[in-house]
């Protein structure tokens, strides 16, 4: 197959990449947050975030998930829209060894509840403008049903 796209590759882009070059995802995020620290990573309203400040804040967070007591390899949904927030979420469920299951934060509440239930999520971080949909189906979800975290 032709790979037309290396042409648009910066020069410092490696065109391959050696899967015995990180041991996990968690290395890699780990081996970035060293190399990049003080590299810009996000700006959201004028406010910039280094890889730094992601590598403790997403430490930090997924301190606070394994503290609440989630199984290792757990399911946290993710209901959030691209802001640096999702950044670090992700990171820190990826971190404290847990899955991260993105949810459309546009999704109705039929679909909210359909993905909820097909996923097996046994947690949710959400932003608060879409916490009325989650609300409208949570008695049919895992969250009502069993004691799940939100």
């Amino acid at each position: 197959m032709d790979k037309i796209w290396l042409k648009s590759y910066p020069a410092n882009v490696k065109h391959e990449i050696d899967p015995n070059e990180y041991s996990s995802l968690s290395d890699l995020l780990n081996q970035a947050f060293q190399k990049h620290g003080d590299t810009p990573f996000s700006v959201c309203m004028e406010r910039w975030m280094s890889y730094r400040e992601l590598d403790q804040l997403s430490q930090a967070l997924g301190a606070w998930f394994q503290a609440q007591g989630l199984p290792a390899g757990s399911r946290i949904a993710l209901m959030l829209p691209n802001l640096p927030q999702f950044s670090v979420t992700m990171a820190a469920v990826l971190r404290a060894g847990y899955t991260c299951v993105n949810v459309n934060p546009l999704y109705t509440a039929r679909e909210l509840e359909h993905q909820l239930k097909d996923s097996g999520a046994s947690a949710i971080v959400i932003l608060e403008n879409f916490a009325a949909t989650l609300s409208e189906v949570i008695e049919h979800t895992p969250f009502g049903q069993n004691g799940a975290r939100v």
